[in-house]
């Protein structure tokens, strides 16, 4: 399964934002409870697709929200992340991985997407902080 094509996942194996841990992070500074709990009960389909001209397409599908951006590798786009934050993001695609790197307000997230033994795995980064989730091929 090629990370760059057209592709549906389904979320099977999240890493919940409700620990400790991840709780008191930067990496939710600012995400309220109410956001948090729909986010580890949401189970998205997400949905790759490339158009002709080379856009990229993530779409993240959940009965909660829908949230999807387009862009080119290496071109920063302004992206309004599902938990409403405005961010400055480019992704590139390192050593079979796309990474996504998100900045606002002086911060930066990382997101790396790569098939590992044929699933997608989502690895959150910021600071010290990783969550994992895992998307099996529908």
């Amino acid at each position: 399964m090629s990370l760059i094509s057209s592709n549906s996942c389904n979320l099977t194996h999240p890493n919940h934002f409700t620990n400790g841990i991840l709780i008191k992070s930067r990496y939710l500074e600012g995400v309220g409870f109410a956001t948090r709990q729909m986010g580890n009960m949401a189970k998205p389909n997400l949905v790759i697709s490339v158009n002709d001209a080379g856009v990229i397409s993530m779409k993240s599908e959940s009965t909660f929200k829908t949230t999807e951006i387009k862009f080119k590798i290496n071109e920063e786009f302004d992206e309004t992340t599902a938990d409403g934050r405005q961010t400055k993001t480019t992704i590139t695609f390192e050593n079979g991985k796309l990474v996504q790197k998100q900045t606002w307000d002086g911060k930066t997230t990382t997101l790396e997407r790569e098939i590992q033994d044929g699933k997608l795995t989502a690895k959150c980064i910021m600071d010290d902080v990783v969550a994992v989730r895992t998307y099996e091929k529908v």
